[in-house]
């Protein structure tokens, strides 16, 4: 009898947190990136506090869930671009979560691709920024 031996690997960031406390910091994190976006990228528009957390979340699933997909299903095409077809990708992911926002009926509006495309880099630069800092700030928390 034959056995079926499944290896699952999973990619981890370094430094990535996957307790409560890390996934709480990582909201905040994309929702303090998402407020600095609405404020300096015109096209990009949040309602109120409560849009912005209800964003937050949708934009946090859509990363999670979806972005890994897509991000393989365009590997080549990350490849042949050195890495530039990210900027598109991270832009349709916003663009995705002002959709599903809509759906909802949530005040998450972005008005057509280079507002997309600016919120997508202005979030990326600030998240950035913000995890670098958060993760001192985590680990000091945990004792580690």
């Amino acid at each position: 009898m034959r056995r079926l031996h499944v290896i699952v690997y999973r990619a981890e960031e370094p430094g990535r947190d996957d307790t409560l406390l890390g996934l709480l910091v990582r909201f905040v994190v994309n929702s303090v990136a998402l407020w600095v976006a609405s404020l300096l990228v015109r096209g990009f528009d949040i309602g109120s506090w409560q849009a912005l957390l209800v964003g937050a979340a949708i934009f946090g699933l859509v990363n999670a869930l979806i972005r890994p997909v897509v991000f393989w299903l365009t590997c080549l095409l990350q490849v042949l671009t050195l890495g530039l077809f990210t900027l598109l990708l991270n832009a349709a992911m916003l663009a995705l979560t002002a959709w599903v926002a809509g759906m909802l009926d949530v005040e998450f509006t972005v008005d057509g691709f280079w507002a997309a495309f600016l919120g997508a880099l202005v979030v990326s630069v600030v998240s950035m920024v913000l995890t670098r800092f958060s993760d001192r700030w985590v680990r000091t928390l945990a004792g580690t």
